[in-house]
């Protein structure tokens, strides 16, 4: 495969609106749609396809010898019309390559179905606000809306720490440092410290990773500063207890001290498919901190607890997952039995369907729009 073939197959995906394009030797290349994932009648790829996707996507990336790694993430633009955030990683010798696509543009909270209050979270001057989710649900995107928010209506120094580099933000409001790891810093950690001797106003920190970059953003919010990032968590709940969890037990009660006390916000996010059109919708649980919410976190005992006070708090713009998922269905985005599937409780949440009348949870199936096994044709092009 030469360059030439390879930026064809990368514009297909970007016409048709891939989120992901999968290179894996065995297979053919593979877009994923609304989460589905779809072949195009291209050809099956052998170990030399792969390798030199590899090595051309590499072509740009500072880092010597990055293909001798085990894995590697990196950024790739075609320019002018689009950029992908890259993972090369061997499996049983081969390389196995998946792009992500990154959107051209940041969108905006209304074009991505994301609640009001998380405009209202990226106004906030100091402490520490996590976007949480599993892979492919949102984060990344989720947190550029919001630093963008920050950059359109006040000035202030933001410096981002990523690895790689996904959006990258044009000055407006705000004056912006961009800084990849590998590339610009050697680590999370090591970008952090430096970051807080740049007079910045707000820290946006890829990911949480380590107990290192934890706590490191942690003394970033401490100190009076604005901290974003996003972790590998599924609510509001798992993300206290992997937080904790990075330090030593004899360590772990004063660390939720610091959490009650710096966590102003945690947004976490769940993609499911959109019932009239082809498109996912984000259901989404929302905490923020209140006087109850600090004493169910510095509390191992009440941390299940949040969820009942996230329940309790809609006049704060708190909401959990079941919550959002009911006004979902409500508003007729999403089936019954996508919302039931995605609940955190699906027994209570089919139940409280039947007793508020939204929906007859008896009656027959409803459809859902679906790819299914849908192949994409090849054309001229290759």
């Amino acid at each position: 495969m030469d360059r030439e073939k390879l930026h064809r197959l990368l514009r297909l995906g970007l016409e048709k609106g891939a989120s992901d394009i999968h290179f894996q030797v065995g297979y053919l290349p593979l877009y994923r749609f609304n989460g589905d994932l779809v072949e195009l009648r291209y050809k099956v790829l052998a170990p030399s396809d792969t390798e030199a996707v590899a090595r051309m996507l590499l072509d740009t990336d500072p880092r010597q010898g990055a293909l001798e790694w085990n894995e590697v993430d990196l950024a790739y633009e075609l320019p002018g019309e689009g950029r992908f955030r890259v993972n090369i990683s061997r499996q049983r010798r081969f390389y196995n390559i998946v792009l992500r696509v990154i959107p051209p543009q940041i969108r905006t909270f209304e074009e991505l179905n994301l609640p009001g209050v998380l405009r209202d979270i990226a106004q906030l001057t100091r402490g520490y606000v996590l976007v949480t989710g599993a892979t492919g649900q949102g984060k990344s995107t989720t947190l550029a809306t919001m630093i963008q928010e920050v950059n359109r209506t006040r000035k202030a120094k933001i410096v981002t720490v990523e690895d790689p580099i996904e959006f990258v933000f044009t000055h407006d409001k705000s004056i912006i440092t961009q800084r990849e790891v590998g590339t610009d810093t050697k680590s999370f950690p090591e970008a952090l410290r430096a970051a807080m001797r740049q007079d910045p106003d707000v820290i946006m920190v890829g990911e949480m990773r380590d107990l290192e970059t934890v706590d490191t953003s942690l003394k970033a919010a401490e100190t009076g500063h604005l901290v974003f990032s996003t972790i590998h968590t599924n609510d509001v709940v798992s993300t206290i207890s992997r937080l904790v969890s990075f330090f030593p037990t004899e360590e772990q009660l004063q660390v939720r001290t610091r959490l009650a006390e710096n966590l102003k916000a945690v947004v976490s996010l769940r993609l499911l498919v959109n019932k009239k059109e082809n498109a996912r919708v984000p259901a989404v649980e929302v905490m923020r901190t209140t006087r109850t919410i600090q004493e169910c976190i510095k509390d191992p005992a009440r941390t299940g607890e949040l969820v009942e006070f996230m329940g309790r708090g809609r006049s704060e713009k708190m909401q959990t997952f079941d919550q959002h998922l009911f006004d979902l269905v409500r508003a007729n985005k999403i089936s019954v039995e996508t919302a039931v599937a995605a609940a955190s409780n699906p027994t209570d949440f089919q139940t409280r369907l039947s007793l508020e009348g939204a929906v007859d949870v008896g009656g027959s199936p409803m459809e859902e729009p679906s790819i299914g096994r849908l192949e994409i044709e090849t054309d001229e092009r290759f």
